[in-house]
């Protein structure tokens, strides 16, 4: 079916807005997508995208080729997950996408005792903190950290994420702890953030109040890796999942402070498996949404290393 791959081609070009775009995301070269292109153009006798050195535009034929190639390929895409329905043992590619921290140290190690399990299924992980679209990418499974998951999906609430504020005992001895969150404007704090410029941070109080305090993020990166490195270093305080820092608190290599105040985040507080609706159904999504509520429920894997 080469047409198929010069329709996709041809979809995701405007859709992205550019070939190298589009090449990137079909994972092969902007020269393959040109090539494609100008066979459908050669297959039609019309030109389908006006190209200029800083821009393109589809021409009329191409505005008509364009919303029918949606429709067949959405149709086809349909097609085949009606097919793959049918069959009860899971197989095929299952397409998962999560955080990368989180689906470092929680979702990639579970991927391998899976295929052992199914080897009719070949499983892809993509670790990215942006949002993807899983329509758009063809993706079986999102794990979202969040308390509003997209709405144009299935969203199955799997566990409770803690976070909390935490420093060495280093910084701690050379700094002092604070005992109010008034006291977090007198600290290094380390930001997850992309956006530069003042920063502050919003803590709940045993009551329910919500107290938002001004912090000093001199340190901002969009990675919590590296901000978790940074804290076991000694050079800050950070407000961190348990996933991620739980083992060192309970080796005493971090500390948690403000114990009393709950962090708020735009993460949300809860982990979410998202899916497209017309994917429930498929033998490797069920066994594998299966899988997560069985490890996650009723106690995620770190809070019950922490509690031993």
């Amino acid at each position: 079916m080469s047409w198929l791959a010069a329709w996709e081609a041809f979809v995701k070009t405007v859709d992205l807005g550019s070939m190298a775009a589009a090449a990137r995301r079909l994972d092969c070269s902007r020269a393959q997508i040109s090539k494609q292109l100008a066979e459908l153009e050669q297959t039609f006798g019309v030109r389908l995208i006006e190209r200029t050195t800083r821009r393109q535009n589809l021409t009329p034929a191409g505005e008509v080729f364009y919303q029918h190639a949606l429709r067949v390929l959405e149709e086809l895409r349909d097609a085949e997950l009606a097919v793959q329905n049918l069959v009860e043992i899971p197989r095929g590619v299952l397409r998962i996408t999560a955080p990368v921290s989180f689906g470092r140290l929680q979702i990639a190690p579970l991927l391998p005792q899976f295929a052992a399990e199914h080897p009719l299924v070949q499983c892809e992980l993509d670790l990215d903190d942006r949002r993807v679209d899983l329509i758009e990418e063809n993706v079986d499974i999102a794990l979202r950290l969040t308390d509003a998951p997209p709405e144009n999906t299935v969203a199955r609430k799997l566990t409770l994420v803690r976070r909390v504020i935490c420093a060495s005992p280093d910084y701690l001895a050379r700094h002092g702890q604070p005992r109010t969150p008034q006291d977090l404007a007198h600290h290094e704090c380390f930001a997850f953030t992309r956006v530069r410029g003042p920063s502050e941070w919003t803590l709940a109080t045993p009551g329910g109040t919500l107290v938002t305090v001004p912090i000093q993020a001199r340190f901002q990166v969009n990675n919590l890796d590296s901000i978790n490195a940074a804290v076991l270093q000694g050079h800050g305080l950070a407000i961190l999942p348990t996933y991620l820092c739980g083992p060192d608190v309970a080796r005493g290599t971090l500390v948690e402070v403000l114990q009393d105040y709950l962090p708020i985040t735009t993460f949300g507080q809860h982990l979410y498996a998202c899916y497209p609706a017309n994917r429930v159904r498929l033998p490797k999504v069920r066994t594998f949404l299966q899988m997560l509520e069985d490890h996650f429920s009723p106690v995620p894997p770190w809070e019950r290393t922490e509690r031993a």
